[in-house]
C-alpha cells in the first residue's frame, strides 16, 4: 500500500509551516504518524563544511546517506537542476512507518491537497484552478465553494477532517 500525500498549499507568507508544526503534534496524539516534504525556492544545505559526509560529497559522491542511533539523511545532489519529482522523494519515505505524507508546496503536483488562505496574504483562491482541493483552511467564512471551509486557527479541526479523509482512503 502506498501512503496517502496530501499537499498544504497557499501563497507565501500565509502560514503554512507555521500551521504544519501546529497540526503534525494533533495528528500524532491521534494517532496518525505523519511525514513531511517541504518544497524551497531557495538554495539550501543541510551538510557542514568540514564534516566527513560534506567532504565526501564535494569529492564526487552523487548520493550520501549520513546514519547514527538517532536519525538517518539521504543527500541527493541534482546537478541538472531540475524540480524534485514528488513522487520519487514520497517513495524514498519508509512506507511502513508513516500513514500519510504532508506536503508543504508543490502546489502544481496533482494530488489532494488542502489550500490555505488567510485575508491579507495572497490572493483570493480560485478553486477552478486545481480539481485536487478537498478543503480550504482559512480565517474568513468563504461563501460558494464546493469543498469544506475549515478554520485555519484550529488544528485539531484540519486534523479531525484529514483523519475523515484518511479513512476513506
Amino acid at each position: 500500500m502506498t501512503v496517502p500525500i496530501l499537499g498544504i498549499v497557499a501563497a507565501s507568507g500565509t502560514g503554512k509551516t507555521t500551521l504544519l508544526k501546529q497540526l503534525i503534534p494533533v495528528l500524532k496524539q491521534q494517532g496518525i504518524n505523519p511525514g513531511l516534504i517541504k518544497h524551497t525556492h531557495h538554495q539550501m544545505d543541510i551538510d557542514i563544511p568540514g564534516k566527513d559526509s560534506y567532504e565526501l560529497r564535494k569529492a564526487g559522491a552523487d548520493q550520501v546517506i549520513v546514519a547514527s542511533r538517532q536519525r538517518w539523511a539521504l543527500i541527493h545532489e541534482t546537478p541538472d537542476n531540475r524540480q524534485p519529482d514528488l513522487q520519487l522523494l514520497a517513495s524514498r519515505m519508509s512506507q511502513q512507518t508513516l500513514d500519510i505524507i504532508l506536503v508543504e508546496g508543490f502546489k502544481q503536483e496533482s494530488v489532494p491537497k488542502i489550500m490555505l488562505y488567510r485575508h491579507g496574504c495572497g490572493k483570493y483562491p480560485f478553486l477552478a484552478d486545481d480539481d485536487q482541493i478537498i478543503a480550504i483552511a482559512s480565517d474568513l467564512q468563504l461563501a460558494g465553494t464546493d469543498v469544506p471551509c475549515l478554520n485555519i486557527n484550529n488544528p485539531a479541526e484540519i486534523a479531525g477532517f484529514i483523519r475523515q479523509w484518511l479513512s476513506g482512503k
